[in-house]
């Protein structure tokens, strides 16, 4: 076959490749938009937590679809309200009352130091989140002709609902926008090519909004709700980042094949033999990782299980087919000014070869400090606290936030959230009794019943979510369970209530938290297996897996005691999200062991022909430089999370961003080949190298007559 005809051929399948590429895309973007299913419970909790278990015996209560919206007025200077001011917030109470369920609200109640004025306006919470934003914002706009002096703002269920989808609007766009100008700054500065960068830069965008279309109909399927906003927000950024390393990759080898090889065709092919493997353990190290998230009692984990998997895979493949066919297709001159020739000296891994042999002189005492340096950095986590009040989940307080906050200096603090505890409408009076007698409950109440479920109304000292509001729920559980007959109907799904149950936001909020420790217990072990048995099967030994999985736990403890430490001390935040600690370390693990994966895996295969130590030498030579710069692309897109407006993201972010740095910079470029210069062909353990290895024996390149 002459050089044309394979050229020819090579031109022809890259087309046809662009062109499948084209039409999967099309294909995606015109799947059916299934209805998105109802959600397990408002927390995403299943029937065995006591919350979910209240939502739905709530449904027979005669009042299940309302909620009320709290009005809070005070004065601007933060003096007790005028007989005036009263007489104007009474004057536009009834104006409210075409707004409310029933047609009325009660009277103003006024806080015992006067300060505050607190008016309920019930809403119907029936036509969904967006009628729910609805009819907040109408409360709000009803309430614009306050004398001036007067502060007035809306929280309670219903605004905290409104406002949280009014921050994320418009989210998903920023963070796009975002992310793909720092992906395009990155790459503008690896290649220093004004061509390059657009290539990889416009398959991973592709790449990415195909993917959220495709999240559209595939969690879903599931019969997982998807809710977009956070899920979508991870989803997108891992996207990003994983796809751009991947092309990063595939790209440094493809020039490093250019070199060596006349036709472009076949230097691809070259590359992609030698990518694939690394690529694809990679991209199914991370799909196991966060597939792990479905055995999550979170209904929002089990959504970032699947939009994250569905992401890597579309990842994996733009990278291993629809990149390589484009960059064929340009030729080398898409790597003007520096473009690869047949036998030209390699520009890249001179600082990294310098520094390998560095490491290679002394790799004991670098073991040891880096070692030092992670531990070090693991110490900072020891004060850390868990758990965040409703309040302080957001970076920039909405309204309803300020308006919890303001009722809580005059009232008690869950005024905003009342504890809906369930029992039976006989055992009503007993189960009121036993609640007012829990320390730190400031008031029960009989509140709406049905007839076989009745629902007492019970209002908290403490702010929710908080470390009191918690003991406050435990002892309450323990207490209203305790009463004879008191136990209301059993829900499908979940065992028989021995007592009466308490459920409502802050018992979800409790609840949840639980579930998250149980969460840790169950998927971290899992995790750790999945990726080391990946390991074990890529690199056909024991001892390095294990090594590189300890690498990388070490990296996670590293990462989370030097971001607690930038959240106390430098951004003020009050605590960690208990969600953080689970998401952080999936991604942490599955990540982290990526760049190894592309080390070792190169490592391993130069070995083939010089041995463990030279080989890591060159392995660190060749990859050093696209492992960095995928190492600190990915940790700045995963920082961007912190354009959105919740404390959580912001946390994962920085965590993530923190930890990648810390596998790209210290572990993979300096403890890792310490560790195999330390060790030897002892490193392959029980494997062995062998000198004459074909999987370690580079391809010889193919004899061409003239260049494409």
């Amino acid at each position: 076959m002459s050089v044309f005809t394979r050229v020819a051929r090579g031109r022809l399948a890259a087309w046809l490749t662009v062109a499948a590429a084209i039409v999967v895309g099309a294909a995606v973007f015109g799947l059916p938009r299934p209805d998105n299913p109802a959600p397990v419970s408002a927390s995403g909790l299943s029937v065995q937590w006591q919350s979910t278990q209240v939502e739905r015996l709530q449904d027979q209560l005669p009042s299940s679809e309302v909620q009320p919206a709290i009005v809070v007025v005070s004065r601007d200077d933060g003096g007790a309200l005028s007989e005036a001011d009263r007489g104007a917030v009474a004057a536009r109470t009834g104006d409210l009352g075409s707004l409310a369920v029933g047609g009325r609200v009660s009277p103003p109640q006024i806080s015992p130091d006067g300060t505050v004025a607190l008016v309920a306006v019930p809403l119907s919470t029936a036509g969904g989140q967006d009628e729910v934003t609805g009819k907040v914002s109408d409360v709000r706009a009803a309430l614009d002709a306050l004398p001036d002096g007067l502060a007035v703002e809306v929280t309670g269920a219903p605004a905290f609902t409104a406002d949280l989808a009014s921050v994320f609007e418009g989210a998903d766009i920023t963070l796009l926008a975002v992310t793909a100008a720092v992906v395009a700054l990155l790459l503008l500065i690896t290649y220093r090519s004004p061509f390059l960068w657009i290539v990889p830069l416009v398959v991973v965008a592709a790449t990415e909004q195909i993917t959220l279309r495709a999240v559209e109909t595939v969690v879903p399927a599931f019969g997982i709700t998807l809710q977009s906003g956070q899920v979508t927000g991870i989803a997108s950024v891992l996207v990003f980042g994983a796809a751009t390393d991947y092309a990063l990759l595939l790209i440094a080898r493809y020039r490093e094949e250019l070199r060596r090889e006349e036709n472009r065709f076949a230097a691809m092919r070259a590359a992609l033999r030698r990518t694939a493997e690394p690529i694809l353990a990679s991209g199914g190290t991370v799909v196991l990782g966060v597939l792990t998230l479905l055995l999550s009692e979170q209904e929002t984990n089990r959504a970032l299980a699947v939009a994250c998997a569905t992401g890597v895979v579309f990842a994996m493949l733009s990278a291993l087919f629809v990149l390589p066919a484009i960059l064929v297709l340009f030729g080398r001159g898409l790597f003007w000014p520096f473009v690869p020739k047949v036998g030209g000296p390699a520009r890249e891994g001179r600082l990294w070869g310098r520094l390998g042999a560095a490491v290679e002189r002394r790799p004991a005492p670098v073991a040891v400090l880096s070692t030092l340096l992670l531990a070090g950095l693991a110490l900072g986590g020891l004060g850390i606290r868990t758990g965040l009040s409703e309040t302080e989940q957001f970076r920039a307080q909405p309204e309803a936030v300020t308006g919890a906050q303001t009722l809580a200096r005059a009232f008690p603090a869950g005024t905003t959230q009342p504890v809906a505890v369930l029992t039976t409408p006989a055992a009503v009076r007993a189960v009121t009794d036993a609640a007012t007698a829990v320390p730190g409950v400031s008031s029960a109440r009989p509140g709406d019943a049905g007839e076989a479920v009745a629902q007492v109304d019970v209002v908290l000292d403490a702010e929710p979510g908080t470390a009191a509001s918690d003991r406050t729920i435990e002892a309450l559980r323990d207490a209203v369970a305790a009463v004879p007959d008191s136990a209301p109907p059993a829900v499908d799904g979940a065992d028989a209530p021995t007592g009466a149950i308490v459920g409502g936001t802050v018992a979800a909020t409790y609840d949840s938290d639980e579930a998250n420790d149980r969460d840790l217990r169950l998927i971290i072990p899992i995790i750790l297996l999945l990726v080391g048995a990946v390991l074990v099967l890529l690199l056909r030994g024991l001892l390095a897996p294990l090594l590189l999985v300890l690498t990388v736990i070490a990296s996670f403890f590293a990462s989370l005691g030097a971001a607690w430490l930038l959240f106390d001390h430098v951004l003020g935040f009050p605590a960690l999200d208990s969600g953080v600690l689970l998401l952080a370390f999936v991604f942490l693990v599955a990540l982290g062991v990526d760049y190894n994966i592309f080390l070792v895996t190169r490592a391993r295969e130069d070995a083939g022909t010089a041995g463990t130590r030279d080989g890591m030498l060159s392995a660190l030579r060749v990859t050093g430089g696209v492992i960095t710069s995928a190492g600190v692309l990915l940790a700045a897109v995963f920082a961007v999370l912190g354009v959105l407006p919740l404390i959580t993201l912001t946390q994962i972010g920085i965590i993530v961003c923190i930890g990648v740095l810390l596998d790209t910079l210290l572990v993979r470029t300096v403890l890792v080949p310490a560790l195999a210069f330390l060790l030897g062909d002892r490193f392959w353990w029980p494997g062995r190298i062998s000198r004459d290895n074909d999987a370690g024996t580079p391809a010889a390149p193919e004899p061409v007559a003239a260049r494409d």
